[in-house]
């Protein structure tokens, strides 16, 4: 059995077959660059960067694309009340992404392509829709013609009529039927602009990703992903322009992710819940909002709270403090026994079940819970009289191949300072001494330091209040 991918297009998990063997190519639909990511957008960061990372483990070769749309309304409106130019914005904060994600675990893409750098191949996509006929050009905007291309909502699975009721032209615009949509805008007084045949303007939303996503991988991808929120019209649209163009099919399987609740109440701007990434890793180990995220299944809701991360970090802690003990005894452990081979079986089952749940449409969420099983696993073969190095050397590299996997990490807090480290120490000789008045004062001062000290089988361990 191979990897099952839910794929929005056709509502069924299907087998995961790549159009080259071996080879995967992955397009994800990146931010609006016009201010912080929110965890909404970190979402789909950390989902689909755990879903490269585990079709690398499964051994393809993947070229994952993510763009960034550098110029639109959103980035015009906030250039304008700042008084800088749009590619200022744009510059400051693809910068600040890239250092929420790569805090939150999520490594570059292959490439990042930009809007604004890729304006020769936007223009020359849309010249192409024009000559086909399936777009035309009104008073410098270009509209593309909806109904011209007969398939349009079969991703959403609605008919073009259904998408009919309750389309409107708003004022401004100059298309031929409320549904078209645009695909070139001709500039306003004052606004970024570049030449075009159609005169000044800059590219509608949508056009971006079906150019980019040709260019960096081809008329036909494996995989398009992005936030349920996307699933329509910008998913719909990108499909018409990409397939009336080529004629071909523009991309395989369609992975959504689910939106995200605050404290149970969907988040919008309206509510005014938006929660900033860069705000919750100043709080927060950002290791445990990626453990947050990956707890529940991509496509299912989730519903983010101070008080679920704080559960989330315990939970996350309960897992690495088994990890720290494997490590701390494994200069106490000896030769394998007759018995040592049952721990080892045992090991390997996890790993089976784990790679079972990754198959199943990426079940992070039961994926987890494999972790939390080897943790206990672990946890037994502690107890042990006698343990095997080779055995804790399996749960080791087992512990670091699935957090790889999930793109946690498994690594210690930085070390100390010498004060603590001093106090630590002394803290040890202390209750090596007997004098344990001594040694709960110390345990006192580095509890007010935010150092929290535990007593283990395997000596004192620490960890920050």
């Amino acid at each position: 059995m191979g990897i099952k991918i839910y794929n929005t297009l056709t509502r069924k998990k299907e087998e995961f077959v790549p159009l080259e063997e071996g080879k995967v190519k992955m397009y994800v639909c990146g931010p609006t660059v016009y201010n912080y990511i929110h965890i909404g957008n970190a979402r789909p960061a950390i989902v689909f960067d755990t879903v490269r990372r585990y079709l690398e483990f499964r051994g393809y070769d993947v070229n994952y694309i993510s763009n960034f749309t550098d110029v639109d309304d959103k980035l015009i409106r906030v250039a304008g009340e700042l008084g800088e130019e749009v590619p200022v914005i744009a510059d400051r904060f693809i910068q600040a992404y890239h250092e929420d994600v790569q805090a939150l675990g999520c490594r570059q893409a292959d490439t990042h392509p930009r809007v604004m750098e890729n304006m020769d191949i936007i223009i020359g996509f849309i010249a192409t829709l024009i000559d086909k006929g399936y777009a035309y050009e009104s008073e410098g905007d270009v509209y593309f013609h909806t109904r011209k291309f007969k398939e349009y909502g079969k991703l959403s699975h609605q008919s073009i009529d259904e998408l009919r009721i309750g389309a409107r032209i708003a004022v401004g615009e100059k298309k031929q039927d409320a549904l078209d949509f645009a695909l070139w805008k001709a500039a306003k007084p004052g606004e970024i602009y570049w030449e075009s045949p159609w005169g000044k303007g800059r590219p509608g939303w949508h056009i971006e990703c079906s150019a980019m996503a040709r260019k960096y991988l081809g008329d036909t991808i494996d995989i398009h992903a992005g936030g349920q929120d996307l699933a329509f019209p910008h998913h719909e649209n990108e499909i018409a322009q990409s397939e009336a163009l080529t004629g071909k099919e523009f991309a395989r399987y369609w992975m959504h992710n689910g939106y995200i609740n605050i404290d149970n109440e969907k988040m919008s701007k309206s509510l005014g819940n938006f929660v900033l990434v860069h705000e919750i890793i100043e709080r927060h180990d950002p290791q445990v909002l990626r453990f947050f995220m990956l707890s529940v299944h991509y496509r299912n809701p989730i519903n983010y709270s101070e008080e679920l991360l704080e559960n989330t970090q315990s939970a996350l802690e309960r897992i690495k403090t088994s990890f720290q003990n494997l490590k701390h005894r494994i200069e106490a452990s000896s030769n394998l026994t007759e018995n040592d081979q049952h721990w080892l079986d045992q090991i390997q089952q996890q790993h089976g079940e784990f790679i079972e749940a990754m198959d199943d449409d990426f079940n992070t969420a039961n994926a987890i819970s494999v972790l939390f099983e080897l943790s206990k696993l672990a946890n037994l073969y502690l107890m042990e009289k006698n343990t095997a190095v080779t055995v804790i050397e399996a749960f080791i590299n087992e512990f670091e191949t699935l957090f790889g996997v999930l793109g946690l990490t498994l690594e210690e807090e930085m070390l100390l300072d010498e004060e603590i480290e001093e106090l630590i120490q002394k803290r040890i000789q202390a209750r090596k001494d007997r004098n344990f008045k001594l040694a709960d004062e110390i345990r006192d001062q580095l509890k007010d330091m935010n150092i929290i000290l535990e007593d283990t089988a395997q000596g004192t361990r620490w960890k920050r209040g």
